[in-house]
């Protein structure tokens, strides 16, 4: 794409130079119609960006090529349909400051940016990210923390953090560390996918300083982890910080058994545990990614018993409209009675537990 080796390594070349135009994707991608009408749209509901990086990983020719589908628009993303949300994970109604989502007892989702590296077009987001509707409110953020002392863990999230500068993300960090009853702080990112280029020794010296704290990243396809994205993780590895993943199951990109194994081995690989598959939220434009929950499923029961339990994730539907993560499994169980619990294993064979008397 024209820039030096020096050029490409820089985080800061790469946010320049994303991709945000049709006329600058036309030139490396060979643009299908209806990619070119959806292009023109598509800012009404989510900017399009791309890194050099990521782009540089598409398939120039494919339009059904499963990086490609994730981040370059369709038309079908500007249908709204009945069953269709801003706000599918009702996080608005439990912001009791801007920025900061308070839902589950003991923890909180802190939204420290709206502006992500590259904005995924099945953004659960959308109505935040990219524009100017999200204006965290920083210091009443931490006020509310310092006074709700049953807060204990601290996601922090976006948009994406990692965008935000070490000297800020130093600051965002040390406040959090200065509330004595928190104990465990997180950071979800895409930014080792996406712009790899970010992980640097200075940034992990940063967020190593603030352990425990873990990293989820986000990535959906073995693809995905190309050799700059591995070394990233393998820096944030070697720094001590534990690494997992959330995924999205997305039709057409990684709705199969198959490439979820693939994924799976890929992301151990990397020193990345699988952590969430999500059910994809039915945020606006989203119905032409979404699956049945039958097809997770069915997903899961084929990598159970196929590979080690580490490579399995916990397959999860955010319940609609606010009502949090919902674990989804096969069934295993298939009875109680009072002498035992009759179950199947992954091959459909049937066994019986004992159920011990009550003391």
């Amino acid at each position: 794409m024209g820039a030096s080796a020096a050029e490409w390594d820089s985080p800061t070349w790469q946010l320049r130079h994303s991709f945000c135009r049709a006329e600058q994707l036309q030139a490396v991608l060979e643009l299908t119609p209806e990619e070119q009408r959806a292009l023109a749209h598509s800012g009404k509901r989510l900017a399009v960006r791309i890194t050099p990086h990521f782009l540089s990983l598409v398939h120039p020719q494919d339009p059904a090529d499963p990086l490609r589908l994730q981040v370059i628009p369709r038309e079908a993303e500007l249908l709204h349909h009945p069953e269709e949300m801003e706000d599918p994970c009702g996080e608005d109604k439990d912001m009791p400051v801007p920025g900061l989502v308070h839902r589950y007892p003991d923890r909180v989702l802190l939204l420290c940016t709206d502006r992500c590296a590259t904005y995924c077009r099945y953004c659960t987001r959308a109505r935040l990210v990219s524009g100017t509707r999200l204006q965290p409110d920083t210091d009443a953020a931490l006020d509310y923390l310092r006074r709700h002392t049953e807060v204990r863990d601290v996601l922090l999230s976006g948009g994406d953090p990692l965008l935000l500068p070490d000297e800020r993300l130093e600051e965002l960090l040390s406040a959090l560390r200065r509330i004595p009853h928190i104990e465990l702080l997180r950071v979800g990112t895409r930014v080792p996918i996406m712009l790899p280029q970010r992980i640097t020794p200075e940034l992990c010296r940063t967020l190593r300083r603030h352990a425990p704290l873990f990293i989820s990243i986000h990535c959906n396809h073995p693809r995905e982890l190309a050799p700059q994205a591995e070394h990233a993780l393998g820096m944030l590895a070697d720094s001590g910080l534990p690494l997992g993943n959330q995924s999205v199951l997305l039709r057409g990109v990684n709705d199969t058994a198959e490439v979820q194994l693939q994924l799976a081995h890929r992301l151990l690989q990397c020193r990345v545990k699988p952590y969430y598959l999500y059910q994809c939220d039915p945020a606006y434009g989203t119905r032409h990614f979404r699956t049945r929950i039958e097809d997770g499923l069915s997903i899961i029961s084929r990598m159970r018993g196929y590979t080690s339990g580490y490579a399995v994730p916990q397959y999860v539907v955010d319940a609609p409209g606010g009502g949090g993560k919902v674990p989804l499994n096969p069934d295993y169980l298939l009875r109680l009675t009072p002498q035992a619990a009759h179950l199947r294993n992954y091959l459909g064979q049937a066994y019986a537990y004992p159920t011990p008397p009550e003391t």
